[in-house]
């Protein structure tokens, strides 16, 4: 089941914005906007923590799993 990460709903909701949140958790930039950018990036369980923390929430918070999508009924992807 795949992963998407929720930063960019959490950081939105408290009014982080990207360089905020790269500056205060010492997360580069480019790293913050590709998981703003495209949530089902891979990303290590350090930086996790790193935004979790510095947005205050439990790493949990920033991760949801998100159902396989089922086959179409033409069996195409």
């Amino acid at each position: 089941m795949p992963v998407r990460l929720k930063v960019k709903d959490v950081a939105r909701s408290k009014g982080v914005s990207q360089r905020q949140l790269s500056l205060r958790s010492g997360v580069d930039i480019n790293t913050v906007r590709r998981i703003f950018q495209h949530p089902m990036t891979i990303v290590t369980t350090e930086t996790l923590g790193k935004l979790a923390t510095t947005l205050e929430v439990d790493a949990s918070e920033l991760i949801e799993s998100v159902p396989d999508e089922p086959p179409s009924p033409d069996g195409k992807p």
